[in-house]
């Protein structure tokens, strides 16, 4: 690290230096660490004493971790009851937030938030809704620029009810209009909103124009991470052109696969888009699995079966342990009965444990995950790194109401372990 001249004031609880850092009182309890973007923050641990932390990138190197996403955003109107309503029922809510949504939204403020220069493109409409999205995108360093804004038509907003007795989360959704059209975005914007991208996220929303993005992404060989969270139009075209594929649910990945289990649906995906490398599955409060393809043509492995393998790894995990982990094979050849056989590592990490009192709203769980894992792909983590930090990321986020009020900066001290 280089020395820097710094000036210094000390008072109680802030320390202000000349240059481009932030510093705080470690003695005082932050109620949310502070968004830094590479920032050097500098911590006073005592009256007398300072420390100096690089807690993420430098600003000189963001770059190097440019990643764009493209799909859905939106405005959540969350409202808690103590008990989700049967029909004809009037009840009244304990709480209501408004704040930013949407898969693309969520994941890239996430990312954006552990560090990542993360770029979206999307479309609102020049509405009250559409422009409290922006302003709020900005805030968390999400480049906005190539958004695509309407003149008229509505913004997309989503209606949603958690319930607090079993901490359960119904959306009601109202896409936005205009939908965006290939014709939204000028060939020189296209271009230009993809240059020195080192990955781009699909949610599968807006599926005409993504299909554009995601083949000429393909042909500069910017590797792609979709994500399959349910069937939408499109989501073949995309899977087809992807290097890592995320799936929310389970039975969705079966259904799309038509294998009786989840490992052997894993194998199957790999087996029918042969440019993948690796598939996560994300089993909520039972952690994730994940299928990461043996890149290397002359290994040879013994041969086991998928669902079998998968026993071993729960045997081998460590039930007593409250903070995610993960646990993985040896490269092997997994087998699934009927539908072939694959090279690959099977990972399977657990999930927080996370108190009940402390469980707020799993609203945004899944794209907290997806954000953490965009930067471990980016940052170059190993999958036994990457998945307890991406379930350490998605578990507290849930601690708070809303997909992005609890989402963490790379400074939050919960996510030291994991770093």
């Amino acid at each position: 690290m280089q020395s820097i001249s710094l000036s210094v004031s000390i008072t109680d609880q802030i320390v202000a230096v000349a240059g481009p850092i932030i510093a705080f009182d470690t003695r005082h309890r932050l109620p949310r660490p502070p968004r830094t973007n590479g920032i050097h923050v500098l911590y006073l641990c005592h009256a007398s004493e300072l420390q100096l932390r690089s807690i993420a990138h430098p600003l000189c190197s963001r770059d190097h971790f440019k990643q764009l996403g493209f799909g859905g955003v939106g405005v959540d109107l969350l409202a808690t009851v103590d008990k989700f309503p049967n029909p004809d029922d009037k009840i009244r809510s304990t709480s209501l937030k408004v704040q930013g949504g949407g898969n693309a939204g969520n994941a890239l403020t996430c990312a954006a938030r552990l560090g990542l220069n993360a770029r979206l493109i999307s479309k609102v409409a020049n509405d009250a809704q559409g422009r409290g999205i922006l302003e709020e995108l900005k805030a968390d360093g999400v480049d906005v620029s190539f958004l695509v804004v309407s003149k008229e038509g509505n913004s997309p907003f989503t209606y949603v009810i958690v319930d607090n007795q079993t901490k359960t989360r119904t959306c009601i959704h109202t896409p936005g209009s205009p939908p965006m059209i290939p014709d939204d975005i000028s060939n020189s914007t296209f271009l230009a909103a993809l240059d020195g991208v080192k990955l781009v996220y699909f949610d599968v929303r807006l599926p005409e124009t993504a299909l554009l993005f995601a083949q000429e992404a393909n042909q500069r060989k910017i590797p792609i991470l979709v994500d399959a969270e349910r069937p939408r139009e499109g989501l073949d075209d995309l899977l087809n052109l992807s290097d890592y594929v995320f799936l929310y649910k389970a039975c969705f990945l079966q259904t799309w696969t038509g294998a009786p289990s989840v490992p052997s649906a894993l194998v199957s995906m790999l087996l029918r888009l042969p440019k993948v490398r690796f598939v996560i599955v994300t089993l909520g409060a039972d952690g994730c699995i994940m299928l990461q393809r043996s890149m290397e043509d002359s290994v040879q492995a013994e041969e086991i079966d998928a669902d079998d393998l998968l026993e071993k790894l729960k045997c081998q995990s460590d039930s007593s342990t409250a903070v995610p982990s993960c646990i993985s094979s040896d490269f092997t050849s997994l087998r699934a009965k009927e539908l072939g056989s694959v090279c690959g590592k099977l990972f399977l990490g657990t999930a927080e444990k996370i108190p009940q009192p402390e469980l707020v709203d799993t609203t945004g769980a899944g794209d907290a995950f997806i954000g953490a894992v965009l930067y471990g792909i980016c940052t170059n983590k190993p999958p036994e790194q990457m998945l307890p930090f991406a379930g350490q990321v998605a578990a507290i986020a849930c601690r708070a109401l809303g997909a992005r009020a609890g989402l963490p900066h790379l400074a939050d001290p919960r996510l030291a372990p994991f770093t």
